[in-house]
């Protein structure tokens, strides 16, 4: 199947870019194509990293307010997440994590394991996810962590023992998409 981009063009950018673009494509049930308009949070690349500390049996965990989930009545903004963070253009993907675990954790990874890639909301926003399961002991821990002050990040470590975390999936405690994706691969794949 075949598409073209007939016009893109950027209508909103400050912390995110939002594109527009026209665009025809091929369809499924005919010879013929269509012709969309669409609108995209361009977000990049992003990486997550499910992080277990061995001496200790948890999941290390990142606490943050996530304004966007504030529109829903019932929640209060904060979310329980694994760490994440954006690549900068031309960022290896596994630098960009040891990075974003050391800002947002402080703690220093020397191996990880790949998962995986995916998309995050391919609906509206292109941001593809580089997904990554790392252990670390509890004396790795050799850097502040709390986010980037420059950021202004406000990041609260949790750690939640192992054997928790299938009770606390079942129940629903965590609310997002990459931090449930990566303790169910955990679960399946490790555990």
């Amino acid at each position: 199947m075949k598409y073209s981009i007939i016009k893109e063009d950027i209508v909103y950018k400050e912390f995110f870019t939002v594109k527009k673009a026209t665009i025809t494509h091929d369809t499924f049930n005919s010879d013929e194509q269509v012709e969309v308009v669409r609108e995209c949070l361009d977000r990049g690349s992003a990486i997550a990293v499910v992080l277990v500390e061995k001496d200790t049996d948890t999941i290390l965990l990142v606490n943050q307010f996530r304004y966007p989930t504030i529109m829903h009545n019932n929640f209060d903004g904060w979310l329980l997440e694994i760490v994440a963070g954006c690549m900068e253009d031309d960022e290896d993907p596994m630098e960009c994590a040891k990075r974003e675990i050391a800002e947002e954790i402080g703690y220093q990874v020397n191996t990880m394991e790949f998962i995986g890639e995916y998309f995050a909301s391919p609906g509206g926003s292109s941001e593809k996810v580089n997904a990554f399961y790392a252990e670390v002991n509890s004396t790795d821990k050799i850097f502040k962590g709390g986010g980037l002050d420059a950021e202004q990040e406000d990041i609260q470590l949790i750690k939640i023992p192992i054997s928790e975390i299938k009770a606390k999936l079942y129940a629903n405690a965590f609310k997002d998409a990459k931090t449930i994706i990566g303790l169910q691969w955990m679960l399946l794949n490790k555990f």
